[in-house]
C-alpha cells in the first residue's frame, strides 16, 4: 500500500464512522502519514515503509476496528522508531515524564522520608515528573532539529 493510498483509505474511514474515539486514532495515522510525505526520504526507506504497511494489514475487517486501528498505529509508530529513528511529536516528553514519576516516587520514599511519609513521596513524585519533564522536552526539541519528528 503506496503512502498515498493509506492517506486515501484512512480519509475514508473518517468519512464513514461517526464515533470520536475512532475518528482519532485514524487522524493519528493520517497525520504520520502526512508528515512521511513531506520528509525527504530515499527510494528505498518509502518502499520499507510502504511494505510495513501492507504488513499492517490495513484493509482486512475486524469485529473491533478502533482496537485494530489503534494496535496497527503503535505498531507503526514502533517501526518507524526503531528503524528510521523517528517519533511523533511529545515522544520523549511523555517517556521521559513517566521514568522521573518512578524515580520521584523511589527518591521521595527514600530520601523524603524524614519528612511526612505522604508529603515525601509527593514531593518526590511532583519533582520527579517536573525534572523528567524538562528532560524530556529538551529531548524532542533535539529530535525536532535534527528533522527525527514526525
Amino acid at each position: 500500500m503506496t503512502l498515498k493510498n493509506a492517506l486515501i483509505f484512512f480519509e475514508n474511514l473518517v468519512a464513514e464512522t461517526s464515533r470520536k474515539s475512532e475518528i482519532k486514532v485514524y487522524h493519528e495515522f493520517i497525520q504520520i502519514i502526512t508528515s512521511l510525505e513531506k520528509k525527504d526520504l530515499l527510494k528505498n526507506e518509502i518502499l520499507s515503509i510502504e511494505t510495513e504497511l501492507d504488513n499492517l494489514t490495513l484493509k482486512s475487517n475486524s469485529a473491533n476496528r478502533k482496537k485494530y486501528f489503534k494496535k496497527a498505529n503503535n505498531d507503526f509508530k514502533k517501526y518507524l522508531k526503531d528503524t528510521f529513528s523517528l517519533t511523533t511529536k511529545g515522544y520523549y516528553t511523555t517517556y521521559y515524564g513517566g521514568l522521573g514519576l518512578v524515580f520521584g516516587l523511589l527518591f521521595g520514599v527514600a530520601i523524603l522520608s524524614n519528612l511526612e511519609r505522604s508529603l515525601g513521596i509527593s514531593l518526590g513524585l511532583i519533582g520527579g515528573m517536573v525534572i523528567g519533564s524538562i528532560m524530556g522536552r529538551n529531548k524532542d526539541a533535539e529530535a525536532e532539529t535534527a528533522g527525527k519528528m514526525l
